[in-house]
């Protein structure tokens, strides 16, 4: 079992910045490759970002490269989700999700996460 806490979440103005977390306990932590999603409302839960086992490779969704960063803390047991240039659009709750996956790939749909954490709201004022 991996339980996943998400926190960082909250109320931000459009151009604004938030960092999510997500702190990790459970199972060997580093043999996940580990993923943000998120879901507003009256819509399916969608990929935002993930991270492979090791750090090594990185896949955002089109619609935020360039303003999304993951990154991850094998020692502490975490991942964040830097979040800059917020829009509106990006209101939603975020979940962090956990992929056991010990190889350079990232997956990118909801079936391929064993572990899902509660959700964080995120909501982007125009």
């Amino acid at each position: 079992q991996v339980q996943l806490e998400e926190s960082g979440g909250g109320l931000v103005q459009a151009g604004g910045s938030l960092r999510l977390s997500c702190a990790a306990s459970g199972r060997t932590f580093s043999s996940y490759a580990m993923g943000w999603f998120r879901q507003a409302p009256g819509k399916e839960r969608e990929f935002v970002a993930a991270i492979s086992w090791n750090g090594g490779n990185t896949d955002y969704a089109d619609s935020v490269k360039g303003r999304f960063t993951i990154s991850r803390d094998t020692a502490k047991n975490t991942v964040d989700l830097q979040m800059n240039s917020l829009k509106p659009e990006d209101t939603a709750v975020y979940y962090c999700a956990a992929d056991y996956n010990p190889s350079d790939r990232v997956g990118v749909l909801l079936y391929e996460y064993d572990y899902w954490g509660q959700g964080t709201q995120v909501t982007v004022s125009s």
